[in-house]
């Protein structure tokens, strides 16, 4: 199944991170906090101003972002889960 975001709203799917303590501990996935970092899947058009004028995103798919831990939607799509978020809750690109 595909599926395509509308307005400015953004598929992310989360990077798995291996989290470490100091002491050199990895810490289980359940025991480590939500990563806060993705990959953009999919990309909506854009949001339109009251003038109707459409105005692209500043995403495309591919790029690694930052974003709030607990910001946007999770859903799960053929057994994967990915977080719906507005572009506004981006924080930024990794480049």
């Amino acid at each position: 199944m595909k599926l395509r975001p509308l307005h400015d709203k953004v598929l992310v799917k989360r990077t798995e991170e291996e989290e470490t303590t100091a002491g050199g501990i990895v810490l289980p996935g359940s025991a480590a906090e939500k990563p806060s970092q993705g990959e953009v899947i999919a990309v909506g058009p854009g949001k339109r101003q009251d003038n109707g004028e459409l105005i692209a995103p500043d995403v495309k798919a591919g790029d690694l972002v930052i974003f709030g831990q607990y910001g946007g939607n999770e859903v799960k799509i053929d057994g994967e889960e990915y977080l719906i978020l507005s572009e506004g809750d981006i924080f930024g690109v990794i480049s």
